[in-house]
């Protein structure tokens, strides 16, 4: 898979500005962007503004998406479909554990619990603990 030409002019904008730990952030933004459009023009069976008889359904524009990475919290877009749903394979559906391993958290914390302890339980339920 190649990147598309605007997303490599983005990208080498983004180089030559140097904005530091942005430019990775914005690289790491781009390049899953256009993973993601490259899955959501196969599910549909055109690329974006193409006609094809393969097609399925159409593009309904898109709808934002938080992910935080090690760069930092990066936006994308997720295209939205008329007919079926879609959702990139290179996202994680959100979980309502994470919402539940939130509270166990705080829950342990007001109870006057240890930092080290605290940081034990969210490595035994499945975390990478706690900084």
């Amino acid at each position: 898979m190649a990147l598309s030409d605007s997303a490599v002019s983005e990208l080498l904008d983004a180089f030559r500005a140097g904005d530091g730990v942005d430019l990775v952030r914005e690289s790491v933004r781009l390049v899953l962007q256009e993973l993601i459009e490259v899955e959501a023009a196969q599910v549909i069976g055109a690329d974006r503004y193409e006609r094809t008889p393969e097609r399925v359904t159409e593009r309904n524009g898109t709808r934002p998406r938080e992910l935080m990475t090690k760069a930092g919290t990066v936006e994308l877009a997720i295209p939205k479909l008329r007919v079926g749903s879609f959702f990139p394979s290179v996202l994680e559906a959100r979980r309502r554990i994470d919402q539940a391993l939130y509270a166990v958290i705080m829950e342990a914390w007001v109870n006057g619990v240890s930092t080290r302890n605290v940081d034990d339980l969210v490595v035994a339920l499945g975390g990478t603990g706690i900084s």
